[in-house]
């Protein structure tokens, strides 16, 4: 029997482990082989390609179920007897719609690895295959649970080893040191395995070694990688002994646990953008953190972000549409955490995965969410589907404008002296009456944001100046002139001689500001000075403020 063991990524970069583990523990089965796909890629070529097998083994997640399925079917169509087995999170619970698909024939739930070797052991007698729902004259039959797989059985695997390493740069190596979460969030399906195993210390380094020899971005997969502390310290160790550069490691932790040992080994021995942490902050709001069985104390996350972040880049995550958490309460979470000035926050919205709790209890909060995955929330008794539809204005405003770092300046501005909330929200509303929230090009972002200031915020000309500097900054090579006029053409030939800037080398911006931009940027506050700003471009690299400047006009 030929089996492929594939899955549809949602982007190139990515890699699946799943696939490649299961490859690595059944390779001395001669007639299996392994190869991922992109889900933007031709499904019909796709589906010619997976058609030549015996058994094609899908992973499945939320993003890839729709397509997966799709492809399923086109493979049927052109070998009817090639079996489809699937697996993942996506087909682990209320699988039953799933296998009364035609194209379906068996599904492995929970973890693979040993129902995958049994199934290769077995086949085509299934029935002794524990772990797999299969079907008996059409109907579903779900096989018992296996027994929990020991992670010993990794001490010699590594998943990464058949890639090619020239290929390993360019993507996004994932690793896992861990399995499970302490943690019972009702809305993750982490939650639902709360007894957290580990990998053999060993092959773990081995396996991180070999990433960081031939990979550059390095995730960690587990659910909270902070733990244990000695745990977390002697990997920081090693990575610190081992890693190349241009390598980047993130990991998802859990802020308010963090311990003293491990803020003083960052603070003492860890490089500035070495390391991401992705902390998922959710809500801010106690009574919604309980409800969905959550423990977080705010205080001690924000204490710990703002002690970690001149050496941690932060990805913080918020969550929309939890049990008690109204419009004020997700404005006022978001205001909270967007003052921390993580380099990117998600705003993401409540998601009804098969399998978790929030799910199961959706009728008690009137919890009313999309069918099809990802499965997302539609209305609640806590927020209508218009004001969902507003929050996801605001998230728009804050990927275009904040995570994408087009407007950076504007905005630390507007949240030291308005509401960014209300600003992101206004300007989420006016960009969609503008342009497609899909399509558009850079010069729109600016023009846009300008034209909402403008009716909003005529009175401050302090964010006109902000907009202006953010657009000048964006660009490796000087763009043409927008939103603010450049000084004189004499006086800006004065300022480059008197500070002796390299005008052959170079190209420059020199603005007037009724503000001190270098207060500013270093302390979030606006100092009344009329001044000019100097923007360096070198045509390579992202242009740069040359501090000097503000002071040239005194110079002159």
């Amino acid at each position: 029997m030929q089996i492929l063991l594939t899955t549809l990524n949602a982007k190139y970069i990515h890699m699946n482990l799943a696939i490649r583990l299961l490859y690595e523990l059944n390779k001395e089965y001669e007639g299996l082989s392994w190869k991922e796909f992109v889900i933007k890629e031709d499904k019909d070529e796709i589906a010619k390609y997976c058609s030549k097998y015996d058994t094609v083994a899908f992973s499945c997640y939320i993003w890839n179920i729709t397509p997966t399925l799709e492809v399923a079917k086109k493979i049927k169509v052109l070998n009817p007897n090639c079996k489809i087995l699937l697996g993942g999170p996506e087909v682990s619970y209320d699988w039953q719609d799933v296998i009364a698909l035609p194209q379906v024939d068996y599904i492995i739930v929970g973890e693979g690895e040993i129902p995958f070797a049994e199934f290769i052991r077995h086949y085509p007698s299934v029935d002794k295959v524990p772990g797999v729902v299969w079907k008996n004259a059409g109907i579903a039959v779900e096989n018992p649970a296996p027994a929990m797989f020991e992670l010993k059985n990794f001490a010699d695997i590594n998943p990464y080893i058949n890639d090619k390493p020239e290929e390993l740069y360019n993507k996004v190596c994932y690793i896992e040191t861990s399995r499970g979460c302490p943690y019972k969030c009702e809305f993750c399906l982490a939650s639902l395995d709360n007894k957290v195993r580990y990998l053999p210390n060993e092959r773990i380094k081995a396996n991180l070694l070999h990433l960081m020899t031939y990979g550059r971005t390095i995730k960690f997969l587990d659910r909270t990688f902070n733990i244990k502390k000695d745990f977390t310290i002697d990997i920081f160790k090693f990575i610190l002994e081992h890693h190349k550069p241009g390598n980047v490691f993130q990991f998802e932790i859990t802020a308010d646990i963090v311990h003293p040992d491990i803020i003083k080994f960052i603070n003492e021995h860890v490089p500035k953008g070495l390391f991401r942490f992705e902390i998922g902050i959710q809500t801010v709001n106690q009574k919604a953190n309980l409800e969905v069985s959550r423990k977080q104390s705010f205080e001690k996350t924000r204490g710990i972000i703002q002690q970690l972040s001149h050496k941690i880049e932060m990805h913080l995550d918020l969550i929309v549409g939890l049990p008690l958490d109204y419009w004020e309460d997700i404005k006022y979470s978001f205001e909270e955490v967007f003052k921390l000035y993580a380099p990117e926050l998600q705003l993401g919205f409540l998601k009804f995965l098969k399998g978790t709790p929030v799910r199961e209890k959706y009728k008690k909060y009137g919890y009313k969410f999309d069918p099809n995955p990802p499965y997302q929330i539609i209305e609640s008794n806590f927020l209508s589907a218009k004001q969902l539809h507003d929050i996801t204005l605001v998230e728009h405003s804050l990927e275009i404008y904040w995570n994408k770092k087009r407007a950076v300046n504007t905005l630390k501005y507007i949240t030291a002296n308005y509401s960014i909330f209300d600003f992101l929200l206004g300007l989420g509303i006016h960009f969609e009456s503008k342009r497609d929230l899909h399509k558009f090009s850079l010069v729109d972002v600016y023009e846009i944001i300008t034209e909402y200031v403008a009716v909003n915020y005529s009175h401050d000309n302090v964010v006109k100046e902000m907009i202006a500097i953010d657009y000048y900054l964006h660009h490796k090579v000087k763009p043409k002139t927008l939103f603010i006029e450049e000084v004189d053409r004499n006086i800006k030939s004065q300022i480059i001689e008197r500070n002796q800037l390299n005008h052959h080398r170079y190209r420059y911006v020199i603005l007037p500001l009724q503000f001190d931009y270098n207060v500013f940027e270093k302390e979030n506050k606006v100092l009344n000075n009329d001044s000019n700003i100097i923007i360096q471009y070198d045509g390579v690299n992202k242009a740069e403020v040359i501090e000097t400047a503000l002071f040239a006009a005194q110079n002159l």
